[in-house]
């Protein structure tokens, strides 16, 4: 079953219930105040290692990156050399 955070509108008091999805929500805080509101937080999830995230650096040889970019040169596509051209 989950547990829900829940947090007193008249005193503020948070408090964590545990209950089955079909339960009706609670009414009251531990402390008998009405006005119970139920707090929404971002679910915990850790990604370890490398490769989550477009932004994390590739070792060399990893199987792609940019190597059809010839080095040091700028590279536009749609200008080959010549030499290319001739032997296609």
């Amino acid at each position: 079953m989950p547990i829900y955070e829940y947090e007193c509108t008249t005193c503020g008091v948070h408090f964590e219930q545990r209950q089955r999805f079909d339960d009706p929500p609670p009414t009251h805080c531990p402390r008998g105040h009405n006005g119970v509101r139920k707090v929404l937080s971002p679910p915990v999830i850790i990604f370890k290692g490398p490769g989550f995230y477009v932004t994390d650096n590739r070792k060399d040889g990893s199987g792609k990156g940019d190597e059809s970019k010839p080095e040091g040169k700028k590279w536009k596509p749609g200008r080959e050399k010549e030499s290319e051209k001739a032997a296609s």
